[in-house]
């Protein structure tokens, strides 16, 4: 069932949004040679718990940490480890969520760490990319499946697989709700975005083979041909107005004009 919000409601989730976002922000600033996974994680609990959340992810479905972490091969769900080492060249996947009130915030962002290759930067910026036309596809009557095809029109031209296995979703009260969110899809297919609607965004793009394959913890989830992947999200808003970003740092939601000003991740080193 899809749980439609109201103006109020959206407001009261841009706590866990804002939150979940500046947790997002710390932690990529620390994505560093030499820290491990671990310490991120345990960064990122101390921070969402000391600003007056809970993290989201952490026993959720058993899930043992607070951050997904997933380094270079692993596409997402990767646990948080004190024997994995952030080394240059490594991408990492960080995937936080907050909750606050009540309702969850969610996002990602697929951080360098130090100088990586060509072919990893264009990575990063395709994957990006595709999550900005996703969000700007999100428009009151049209049907989830154009966000998919525009994330997946991206892709193509950017010489990138699509991940299929996993989704986008609905965010409210509960992390995942109805609709799921396919990275790929016809304009025509799936519901109709209505007003109203909170969903999160987070393509998912590799550099070799789409397929994935999980490990034996019954978590991560890695590409098949051992290629590296990476994830970008964000939570939005459907509003009269257009996309509204819900995981953002901001005092106030306001309609979605192009990518987001309100950050400058290049400054972290994330995109290009």
């Amino acid at each position: 069932m899809i749980i439609r919000k109201t103006s109020e409601q959206i407001k009261q989730m841009r706590r866990a949004g804002s939150l979940s976002a500046q947790v997002l922000r710390e932690v990529g600033k620390r994505c560093v040679p030499g820290v491990t996974t671990l310490e991120l994680d345990r960064f990122a609990e101390d921070f969402i718990r000391r600003h007056g959340g809970v993290p989201t992810f952490k026993g959720l479905y058993d899930f043992p940490a607070t951050l997904c972490t997933s380094v270079n091969e692993e596409v997402v769900h990767g646990i948080p480890s004190k024997r994995r080492v952030l080394r240059e060249g490594d991408v990492v996947s960080i995937d936080t969520g907050a909750t606050v009130g009540g309702w969850a915030g969610d996002n990602a962002w697929t951080f360098a760490v130090g100088k990586v290759s060509p072919e990893v930067r264009r990575l990063l910026q395709v994957t990006e990319r595709s999550m900005w036309a996703g969000i700007r596809a999100a428009r009151i009557g049209s049907r989830v499946g154009a966000i998919g095809h525009a994330v997946s029109a991206v892709a193509r031209k950017g010489g990138l697989g699509v991940v299929r296995e996993y989704t986008g979703h609905g965010v409210g009260r509960s992390l995942h709700e109805d609709p799921a969110i396919p990275n790929w899809g016809t304009r025509m297919s799936g519901p109709r975005l209505q007003e109203g609607m909170v969903i999160a965004i987070e393509p998912m793009l590799t550099l070799g083979s789409p397929h994935v394959i999980e490990r034996g913890d019954g978590w991560t989830a890695v590409t098949r041909d051992g290629l590296p992947a990476a994830h970008f999200e964000k939570t939005i808003a459907v509003t009269a107005a257009g996309p509204v970003l819900v995981s953002v740092e901001r005092d106030h939601v306001r309609p979605l004009e192009g990518r987001d000003a309100l950050f400058d991740w290049r400054a972290e080193g994330a995109s290009c």
